[in-house]
């Protein structure tokens, strides 16, 4: 047991937006007496247009000004991009352990899958660095990866309908067409995800679970989950990762008792106001305060507007 003196550990997240507020929200339900830091590298997105060597660079600077400046002690790369592509520069740069989402979320489909054959549907960048698809067949798991570019701007839009903060800090006239977006925005997966399984069927799959492989995509986990055929699974990345979070830092903690076992839809805003947060933005912190609720599902306060240098 810890003595009452010990400070609580600090665990930096990152992302190169705002989408990775989506694992902080996974993260503070499992580890609510965390200190945490999250940064957003909005100066410099879409990293998915970035050669692997900018996006290397980027991320470490990113991960070295959590370390050095914030004094996080564990870090989580709530960027799928950055996961798939930067992970081991960051691990080599900083002298904390590091935890993508990736791996976890190939982790927790393999956990899922009874067939070996699972959807991953992601952004086109990740979807390219085919990093799912390695990191489910190192679990023994047959994965076909889809593209999905329309889903990240419906989200930024709040044609989501459901999920933390719904429709945070849109007019009432917007409100009012609610439903009609909505139903843009399901019929837009449903298209994507027949596409999907038809291109499954013909290379004889017999998938039985999805992986969202954006953090974005957990907004919209109610209107996939109705898209998807009876009894497939959905896999939340971010929630994953936080799970695969807790076993890896659990045993580095010196006893500090941080963690709960509490899940993400049990978590309530109590949770998330207890615990402390600070968001760092390398740009748009208006946006980022405005949209970032939508992810955390709570008010992410003042942002902190922080300079990485170009």
């Amino acid at each position: 047991m810890s003595s009452p003196a010990t400070a609580p550990p600090t665990i930096g997240v990152f992302d190169s937006g705002f989408g990775g507020l989506t694992v902080l929200r996974a993260l503070v339900a499992h580890m609510p007496r965390a200190r945490f830091a999250f940064l957003g590298d909005t100066a410099r997105l879409p990293y998915g247009s970035k050669s692997r060597r900018t996006i290397a660079r980027y991320a470490v600077e990113s991960a070295q000004f959590l370390v050095r400046e914030q004094g996080a002690e564990f870090l989580v790369i709530a960027c799928n991009t950055a996961s798939a592509l930067a992970l081991d520069a960051i691990q080599n740069a900083v002298p904390v352990p590091v935890l993508g989402v990736i791996e976890p979320g190939a982790a927790a489909a393999h956990a899922a899958s009874r067939s070996g054959d699972v959807l991953v549907i992601a952004t086109d960048a990740t979807v390219q660095s085919h990093a799912y698809a390695a990191a489910c067949h190192a679990q023994g798991l047959r994965a076909i990866e889809k593209a999905c570019p329309l889903l990240v701007p419906l989200v930024e839009e709040g044609w989501t309908g459901s999920g933390p903060a719904p429709f945070t800090a849109i007019g009432a006239e917007q409100a009012a067409a609610a439903p009609l977006q909505v139903a843009v925005t399901a019929e837009v997966i449903r298209i994507y995800l027949d596409e999907l399984i038809a291109e499954a069927a013909a290379l004889g799959h017999r998938p039985d679970t999805l992986v969202l492989g954006c953090t974005h995509y957990p907004l919209l986990r109610p209107l996939i989950e109705k898209a998807v055929p009876l009894g497939m699974k959905v896999i939340d990345s971010a929630e994953a990762a936080a799970q695969a979070a807790v076993h890896l830092f659990n045993g580095r903690l010196s006893g500090c008792p941080i963690l709960s076992t509490s899940s993400v839809e049990g978590v309530g805003e109590n949770s998330i106001t207890a615990t402390e947060i600070r968001c760092f933005a390398t740009d748009s912190v208006e946006k980022f305060e405005r949209l970032g609720s939508r992810f955390l599902g709570h008010p992410v306060g003042t942002v902190e507007l922080v300079d990485l240098g170009g």
